[in-house]
């Protein structure tokens, strides 16, 4: 079997959070003065327990006709996997506003799925003047209607956590879900997608993401995508 990496050959790069916490993120495409006021910028947000890695084949392609980034959320992919963190979504939203601003992004197509949707349209809404459209894959950014029968499971005490980050079904399972399953997910593909995610440490995000999900209105989580959602409402119209 190939090594991932060859299929994954950008060079990495990171921002500072508060506390210290690194950031990875990778771009191909960008200006030799590193702006984003000349080229469109596409940028790329993934979703649980996925990672920039996803997005390898639109860094390659796009390169020629946009900057493209692909960012790792905190906890994800490259990115710091700190224990005690406040892995929320209102968190995630703030991380990829710093990145976005840092990085002076402009002229911002973004390309989100799963988490990814509710984290990059939350993030594009607070920075819309730097935002030209979006690309959405397989993602809501709204409250849920209802928890997926292997989500609720997940997110039973204690057995859910163990699972998520002892046996990593999370990621495993993910990996059964693509569109490749016919013919079989590619062996250097799969390993790829769940490098990052080695060991307990390391698999915390996964975790914490599912546990994020909101399953009523009193949840903090449930009130941010609520207000998401009216935004985006009020945008379209």
């Amino acid at each position: 079997m190939a090594d991932w990496r060859e299929l994954y050959p950008f060079p990495s790069q990171f921002i500072e959070l508060a506390g210290g916490v690194k950031m990875h993120f990778v771009e191909t495409g960008a200006n030799q003065d590193n702006s984003s006021t000349d080229r469109p910028t596409v940028l790329c947000v993934h979703g649980n327990p996925t990672w920039s890695f996803t997005y390898r084949r639109v860094l390659a392609e796009l390169s020629s006709e946009a900057r493209v980034v692909a960012v790792d959320h905190v906890g994800c992919g490259l990115s710091d996997k700190p224990q005690q963190y406040r892995y929320s979504l209102e968190q995630h939203i703030a991380n990829l506003v710093q990145l976005i601003e840092q990085l002076d992004l402009r002229r911002v197509t973004l390309l989100v799925h799963d988490w990814g949707g509710a984290i990059g349209l939350g993030a594009g809404l607070r920075v819309l003047e730097r935002i030209e459209g979006a690309v959405i894959l397989n993602t809501a950014a709204f409250p849920p209607p209802y928890i997926p029968l292997r989500i609720a499971a997940c997110r039973i005490p204690i057995f859910g956590n163990w699972a998520m980050r002892q046996l990593n079904l999370f990621a495993l399972a993910a990996l059964k879900m693509t569109l490749h399953r016919l013919p079989k997910l590619d062996p250097t593909v799969a390993a790829g997608l769940i490098a990052p995610y080695s060991n307990w440490a390391n698999r915390v995000a996964i975790a914490r993401f599912v546990q994020d999900i909101p399953g009523a209105p009193a949840e903090p989580t449930w009130q941010l995508l609520a207000r998401i959602e009216e935004q985006l409402r009020r945008y379209g119209d």
